[in-house]
């Protein structure tokens, strides 16, 4: 399967397909290059809930946002608490964590909207960011799914929401992007009992010493699937953030002591 991010600027990935479909649309993922932060957040760090400088996480936001052409003042963001909260966004929450922490979206780990101008955004550092695409209905969104949102199936809350919305399951695309890949990440019996039996030929290789590699990417996608999403509506990335250091801040591989990417999706103004 071909590579959903293209990778044509050091600071961000992005999603050509989609940005193809519609000319008006930004979709992608940034990397760990280009910004101004100190290490252990060098450099491009865009998280504001890490304890690195504000100012300088504000001044990558700015950085990205003159990249982008989407201003700051019109990103929305969301706590992330590990939940499957998602929530419909409109233009009375632009802004929400766009320059401080303490207003984003409290409780809620997923966000969409069918509005232009509204840059939907999620922080990443090994989690699964998860971005949907309706052409038809034109909603996009945005999802935060570590292992405890994958296994509260924070995508069929998001495909769930869509529909209410007015989606399609035969339009919806998504895309998974960069995050840890099973090679990379091993777990303890505690987190493979939260999955289903059912998925664990697909998704679980036992170890040994109750260890096991955990497939976060494939995890998703079967639950999408279960959802009705079409399999050919689903692009995977190939990246990892563990192994590709270079590119991306990885919270296992820094022992948490590190940035986030930032995931983003939204139509321009």
């Amino acid at each position: 399967m071909s590579e959903p991010f293209y990778h044509d600027i050091d600071s961000f990935l992005h999603i050509k397909k989609w940005q193809t479909i519609n000319k008006k649309l930004r979709a992608g993922f940034t990397t760990r290059i280009g910004g101004i932060s100190k290490e252990p957040f060098a450099t491009f760090n865009l998280g504001l809930h890490v304890p690195d400088d504000n100012n300088d996480v504000v001044a990558n936001r700015r950085l990205l946002a003159n990249k982008l052409a989407f201003p700051l003042n019109n990103w929305v963001a969301a706590e992330q608490v590990h939940s499957a909260n998602t929530v419909e966004v409109n233009r009375n929450d632009k802004g929400k964590g766009a320059v401080t922490f303490e207003d984003s979206l409290a409780g809620t780990d997923g966000i969409f909207t069918n509005e232009s101008g509204l840059l939907c955004t999620a922080f990443f550092a090994d989690c699964v960011p998860l971005f949907f695409f309706d052409p038809v209905s034109g909603y996009i969104g945005i999802a935060h799914a570590g292992w405890k949102g994958t296994v509260k199936r924070i995508a069929e809350k998001m495909v769930e929401k869509l529909l209410m919305a007015g989606s399609k399951t035969n339009d919806i695309l998504v895309v998974i992007g960069p995050c840890i890949s099973q090679k990379a990440y091993e777990v303890d019996a505690r987190v493979v009992h939260h999955i289903p039996v059912e998925l664990h030929d697909k998704t679980v290789t036992k170890q040994g010493n109750n260890r096991y590699l955990l497939d976060l990417k494939q995890l998703n996608t079967e639950i999408l699937l279960q959802c009705g999403i079409l399999r050919h509506n689903i692009d995977i990335t190939n990246y990892c953030t563990f192994q590709e250091e270079s590119l991306f801040f990885s919270h296992r591989r820094d022992n948490g002591k590190t940035g986030r990417m930032l995931g983003y999706i939204g139509y321009l103004p």
